[in-house]
C-alpha cells in the first residue's frame, strides 16, 4: 500500500471513523431482464474433424539425418574457408547483422579447422541442437551449433571451460566493440542465446555507446566475487568520453549467462579551470 493511502486510513482511524467495507448483502443487486426464451433449432451437422488437426504434433525440428547432413555443410564450409558459403548457411536473423566480408574476417581470425566427429543430436520445439568434436590447428575444442528448421546455423558455442573466465569476458566484450554480434552471443549459453538475439547485443551496445562515445580500449579485466557455481568478471571499458565498467556473470563452464550493460553509465567528470 501507498504511503499516503497509509497515512489516509490512520487520519480515519483517529477521527474514530472506520474504513467502510460493504458485504456483498450490504451492495443492492441490480435486476437485470430477462432475454426473451429463444427458438428452438435443428442442430447442425458438425463436419468431421482432420486427423491431422487432432495430432497437434509441431513440425518444427529436424530429424537426426537432417540435422547430421547440414551440420557437416556447415563444419565443411568453415574447413574449406569459403566466407560466401557460411554466409548463406545462416539464418535470416544471422544474415541480417552479418555480411560475407566480416564472416571472412572471423575465419581469418579463427584456428583452421582440420576434422570433426558429429556427436548428440537434440531436438527442441523449433530449433535442432547438434555438438561436433572438432580438431584444429589449436586444438580439440567441443562446438554447439544451433539450427531452424530449414538446417540453417541459427546461432553456436564453443566449449570454453578451460578457458580463463577473464580471457572469456576480454574476448565477449572484443567482439561486441568490434561490431562481431554474431560471435559475441557465442561466448553466451544457449539457454541466454535464446533471450538475446545478435540484433538485441547490437543495440544494447549502441544504446551504450549514446552515453558514453565511441569505443577505445578495453581496459582491466578483473574476477570478482564467485561462488561453486558462478563468478563474477567487471570488465572496465574506455570510450572517448568516459570509462564503464561491464559486469559479466560466468557459470561453472565459463558461459555467460548474465551482461550488465549500464542504464546510466559514468558522466564526464569537469576539470580543473582556469586552464594556464
Amino acid at each position: 500500500m501507498a504511503r499516503s493511502a497509509l497515512l489516509a486510513l490512520g487520519l480515519l482511524s483517529s477521527l474514530g471513523l472506520s474504513q467502510p467495507a460493504a458485504s456483498l448483502a450490504q451492495i443492492p443487486q441490480l435486476q437485470t431482464p430477462q432475454p426473451p426464451t429463444p427458438q428452438l433449432q435443428a442442430p447442425k451437422q458438425l463436419a468431421p474433424k482432420s486427423k491431422s488437426r487432432d495430432l497437434q504434433t509441431p513440425a518444427t525440428s529436424l530429424s537426426v539425418e537432417q540435422a547430421r547432413a547440414a551440420a557437416d555443410r556447415i563444419l565443411e564450409a568453415i574447413k574449406t574457408g569459403d566466407p560466401n558459403l557460411r554466409y548463406s548457411q545462416f539464418s535470416d536473423q544471422l544474415k541480417a547483422i552479418s555480411s560475407p566480408a566480416m564472416v571472412a574476417e572471423t575465419m581469418r581470425r579463427q584456428p583452421k579447422l582440420l576434422s570433426w566427429t558429429l556427436l548428440s543430436v537434440r531436438g527442441g520445439l523449433r530449433t535442432t541442437t547438434v555438438e561436433a568434436s572438432l580438431q584444429t590447428s589449436a586444438g580439440t575444442r567441443d562446438l554447439f551449433m544451433v539450427l531452424n528448421d530449414q538446417g540453417q546455423l541459427d546461432g553456436y558455442h564453443l566449449d570454453l571451460t578451460d578457458e580463463k573466465s577473464t580471457t572469456v569476458a576480454a574476448d565477449f566484450v572484443k567482439a561486441l566493440s568490434g561490431g562481431h554480434f554474431i560471435t559475441a552471443r557465442s561466448f553466451l549459453s544457449l539457454p541466454l542465446q535464446r533471450e538475446l538475439t545478435p540484433a538485441t547485443l547490437q543495440a544494447k551496445w549502441q544504446q551504450l555507446q549514446r552515453y558514453t562515445g565511441n569505443f577505445i580500449r578495453l581496459g582491466k579485466v578483473v574476477a570478482a566475487e564467485h561462488n561453486e557455481n558462478s563468478q563474477l568478471v567487471l570488465v572496465n571499458t574506455e570510450f572517448n568520453r568516459v570509462s564503464d565498467t561491464l559486469f559479466v556473470a560466468l557459470n561453472r563452464s565459463n558461459e555467460i549467462i548474465s551482461v550488465d550493460f549500464p542504464q546510466d553509465p559514468i558522466r564526464p567528470r569537469p576539470v580543473a579551470s582556469p586552464i594556464p
